[in-house]
């Protein structure tokens, strides 16, 4: 209540801050105005002091009279606006009136008239007016909302409208000469700055039984809270708690539950999140809403009602995320379930008894904002046995079904189609919760019979309109993909009963033949889409065939066989095991081998795609991960794909992947290159690829190796040889963390490094691969290759050293001969580090050696070069020499003659033909060609100079003309000159 004491206070503030903003002018200027001033629209001055004065007078005779007065003179004199100059002084005269209120009724007049003023426009001489009065105008206009601790209904109305008034602004009456209106948003301002709305939130609590003052005050408060300053401000007062605990007050105008919710929503929006979810989540604002909704649900018919509705079921929805909520509680979840589940599971409950939801756009949002708070309950694990009570998953159930053309459906075809694709989404939520009641409703065989559908080539136009159905529009993708997510779902519940229903309906050949028919009609509009089924495909047949490997459970029979076999009496107990551990493992193993080479065709498809698209950002990626994964739980094990895999070229395709140098895919793809590496065939494919460059596989694991080592920060010189030989795998992330004593079930840093980092699986993939015979590898390969065929031992050697250090720190002394054995044990690794870094050093040496030698025989080809190119230009001088000078040639000619001579032999077989090759009366000192005398061909056979050409082929033959015809052609048995050899 307003008490003298408080309006004093507010007086001293109000004097601090009068005293601070007029300290410029002792007399501010303000209007009294006559009836001419009026009529001009001018300030007549005035000394507000003397009213300040007047207003703190008491005891004397006729006081109140003059009092009263000289406010509505005042009251007058600003009926055009309120100087900003003048503000504080004018607020501190209606605080003196609100002081007097409770002794003297007649000042409450006096209130109302300069409350009323107050929403009219603030002016401003000078521009800068708004900065200068920028503190008074908060603290006065914060005052509005202490003065709503008077008890009188009608002042409360009136600061409610001057406050909503700012809100509204309107241009002043009349022009003042000298002033002009203050900005339309600086009343807003002020009243963020003096803190108004925590005041309007705090008077609530005043106003439990005064229905229009509340709605008043909701209705301010709904303006304030369209400001994200005054929502916090609000949020802090407790303003969401003691809204929602009122929603429920009898109101027949049924404004205070429609403010109310727009309040609710601004806080939620505009304040921070989880402290507004946190004062809502108590029993009291439950049950409130929980009321709320259930009489607008049964009994709201309107649109408006409607759409209250949903409002208030979003409201409940948000607040459901909290898990601390007490939903179950209040009995909020049990009504909500039944709620989104009476049209599709008949119910006897009365709150639900002939209700009937219309096809209305109301209806149709409450039905899928019912279907998204059961997947927000979900969440929380008490609430599955009111799941099952409420048969959610048979309701849900009741859309995974092709839609049925006489059946009469009270949604459009549009509606139900997204009304379908969000029950199939809702139930990839909760139907791992509800394995049981899952399978009792064959939810396997009925998603599957859904695929079947969705693949067919059955004529269904799709609307595509709605968030589930993206990139649905005229096809059955956006049903296919919801779809194969719950089989994702189910499957990776590792569920044995499940997996095995689904193995048995053909699951595995069910999504094979969808993959190859996708594959078979690319859609390029549809692309990421398309992407995402395909991967989801993947995964669940990976998820089919997990940890179901051939090879391991072979291993498992062969040592129950050796573990029985030598014991007398226990043959009987070993086949025994065996039977008994059979079906199982041929159940298992027969997954794989039903993932076949048609599966093994569809992973080698994906691998074949453009590295280049796993940039492009439409999921491309994803699928590679997928398909890397199926490579592991669905080829991996099983012999028969093995082989079909590496007779296709995977391994290749594997390490192709492997050479794009992508850290994300790496780790994985070595992995299973590990696995591979037990196929006694693999080894060959390995060492036969070649990358770019001729590059081997052994060269890119090593290059793998270096590079990984450099992003560990691991310590190397320039030529990549060990530096530190007591820890040669060190990387500097070990070297930062000090060793502390473990537990004994908690691993070292050492042994972590193995799993956090490559280099162990290309320890394991090259060891396979035998580290002496790897082709294609450089020097610097083969000293990196040092170190990781050391591997192992230096891993050995730092886990026994972490152990000497544990010791240490623990201060234990352990007795003599365990002290030798452990520095023994450290001894030999060091050693083993100084013999690897020996052994790179002579690599090193020996490589500079052959480069050397190579240098030099480089040298010694570019010498015999110049050497030719010398002996070239010395044979063309003495060529030249030889037609220039006449005695050279003659000198040269007897020189070639008697070479000639030498070279004869002197003794000639009898009965030989000689042929002569020289050529009398050629003077050269050149090698001749073969040299062929033949007579001239007669005219009349060649047919003069015209006969080749277009023009003799006119002409009548003539002698000398054209070519003539001859009877025959007489051959010479013998050539009058020989042809020399």
């Amino acid at each position: 209540m307003w008490t003298e004491e408080a309006g004093a206070t507010a007086e001293a503030q109000e004097s601090g801050i009068r005293n601070k903003s007029s300290s410029f002018s002792q007399i501010p200027v303000v209007g009294v105005v006559t009836e001419d001033d009026e009529a001009q629209g001018v300030f007549k001055p005035m000394d507000l002091n003397r009213v300040i004065k007047l207003l703190e007078e008491t005891d004397k005779d006729g006081l109140e009279e003059k009092q009263l007065k000289f406010v509505k003179k005042l009251v007058r004199c600003y009926q055009n606006g309120l100087p900003l100059r003048d503000l504080a002084q004018i607020f501190k005269i209606l605080n003196l009136c609100a002081g007097k209120i409770k002794n003297q009724p007649h000042f409450i007049e006096s209130a109302y008239d300069i409350i009323k003023l107050c929403g009219l426009p603030f002016l401003k001489k000078k521009v800068s007016d708004e900065i200068t009065y920028a503190e008074d105008t908060a603290n006065s206009i914060a005052l509005l909302g202490d003065l709503m601790k008077i008890p009188s209904s009608e002042l409360r109305i009136q600061i409610c409208k001057c406050i909503v008034d700012f809100y509204h602004a309107e241009p002043p009456k009349k022009h003042i000469p000298g002033y002009q209106q203050a900005s339309s948003s600086y009343k807003i301002q002020m009243a963020e700055v003096g803190g108004l709305a925590k005041t309007m939130v705090q008077s609530m609590t005043l106003l439990e039984n005064q229905l229009v003052e509340k709605l008043w005050v909701l209705k301010v408060l709904q303006h304030l809270s369209t400001s994200e300053v005054n929502c916090t401000i609000m949020m802090k007062a407790q303003a969401a708690s003691g809204i929602c605990t009122h929603l429920n007050d009898p109101d027949p105008s049924g404004q205070l539950l429609f403010r109310s919710s727009e309040i609710l929503w601004n806080l939620l929006e505009k304040s921070s999140k989880e402290e507004v979810i946190q004062q809502l989540s108590n029993l009291e604002c439950l049950l409130a809403l929980k009321e709320v909704f259930k009489n607008l649900f049964m009994r709201g018919f309107s649109h408006y009602d409607r759409q209250l509705r949903n409002d208030i079921l979003v409201i409940t929805t948000i607040i459901a995320q909290n898990p601390e909520a007490p939903m179950i509680e209040c009995g909020f979840t049990k009504d909500l379930i039944l709620f989104a589940t009476f049209n599709e599971v008949k119910s006897q409950n009365l709150l639900v008894k002939g209700l009937k939801l219309s096809n209305s756009y109301e209806d149709f949002e409450l039905k899928k904002l019912l279907f998204n708070v059961i997947v927000i309950l979900c969440k929380d694990l008490p609430t599955v046995q009111l799941l099952i009570d409420g048969k959610v998953i048979l309701a849900l159930f009741t859309y995974v079904k092709k839609p049925e053309k006489q059946k009469i459906i009270d949604w459009s075809a549009a509606q139900y189609e997204e009304l379908q694709l969000h029950a199939i989404a809702t139930l990839s939520s909760v139907a791992p919760l509800l394995i049981e009641e899952y399978m009792s409703c064959q939810g396997n065989a009925r998603v599957l019979a859904f695929l079947e559908w969705c693949e067919s080539e059955d004529p269904f136009f799709s609307h595509g309109n709605s968030f589930h159905g993206t990139g649905g529009r005229g096809n059955k993708f956006a049903q296919m993909r919801y779809s194969l997510r719950l089989l994702r779902a189910m499957v990776y519940l590792e569920d044995e009963t499940v997996n095995k229903d689904l193995c048995e309906k053909g699951t595995i050949q069910q999504m094979i033949g969808i993959f190859k028919n996708i594959i078979s009609k690319p859609n390029e509009k549809e692309e990421a889409i398309v992407l995402e089924i395909q991967s989801d495909i993947l995964l669940i047949l990976s998820g089919l065939c997990e940890n179901h490997i051939q090879r391991k459970l072979q291993a498992l029979i062969q040592l129950l066989i050796v573990f029985y076999h030598p014991v007398p009496g226990l043959l009987w107990k070993n086949n025994h095991n065996l039977a008994y551990w059979e079906p199982e493992l041929n159940s298992k193993a027969m997954r794989k081998e039903i993932f076949g080479t048609e599966g093994v065709d569809i992973v080698l498809h994906v691998m074949k795609t453009d590295p280049r698209k796993l940039q492009s950002g439409l999921g491309y990626n994803v699928l590679l991960f997928s398909t890397l994964d199926s490579i592991w739980c669905c080829i991996l094990g099983c012999y028969p794909s093995e082989d079909y895999f590496l007779e296709k070229e995977g391994i290749f395709l594997l390490l192709d992947l492997l050479a794009l140098n992508q850290k994300k895919f790496c780790n994985l793809i070595l992995g299973i290159m590990v696995e591979f590496c037990d196929n006694p065939k693999t080894a060959a494919h390995v060492n036969a690829w070649q990358g770019k460059k001729d590059q081997t596989a052994a060269s890119l694991l090593i290059k793998l190796w270096r590079k990984e080592e450099k992003e560990l920060g691991v310590k190397r010189d320039k030529n990549r040889k060990i530096i530190d030989t007591k820890k040669p795998l060190f990387t500097s992330f070990q070297e930062e963390q000090k060793i502390i004593p473990l537990p004994p079930n908690c691993p070292s840093i050492a042994v972590m490094d193995v799993s956090e980092n490559i280099r162990a699986k290309i320890y394991a993939i090259l060891g396979k691969l035998d580290f002496e015979n790897l082709p294609g590898l450089s020097a610097e390969d083969f000293v990196t290759l040092c170190i990781i065929h050391r591997y192992l031992d230096f891993k050995i050697g730092e886990i026994w050293n972490e152990i000497y250090e544990e010791i240490k720190l623990e201060k234990l002394r352990p007795v003599t001969t365990d002290k030798k054995a452990l520095e023994a044990i450290i001894t030999a690794s060091e050693n083993i580090g100084k013999m690897v870094a020996s052994l790179q050093s002579e690599i090193i040496e020996s490589q500079a050696r052959q480069d050397v030698q190579n240098e030099q025989k480089v040298y010694a080809k570019i010498q015999a070069t110049h050497k030719q190119r010398e002996l070239a230009n010395k044979s063309w001088e003495n060529f030249l020499a030889r037609t220039s000078n006449a005695k050279t040639l003659k000198k040269a000619k007897r020189l070639q003659e008697k070479a000639i001579e030498a070279s004869r032999h002197h003794k000639r077989p009898q009965n030989a033909i000689f042929h002569q090759t020289d050529i009398k009366g050629l003077n050269t000192t050149v090698p001749s060609g073969g040299v062929v005398t033949v007579e001239s061909t007669p005219a009349r056979l060649v047919g003069g100079p015209l006969a080749d050409t277009d023009i003799a082929l006119k002409k009548l033959p003539i002698r000398g003309g054209a070519l003539q015809r001859v009877k025959a052609v007489k051959i010479v048995d013998t050539p009058k000159k020989s042809i020399p050899t």
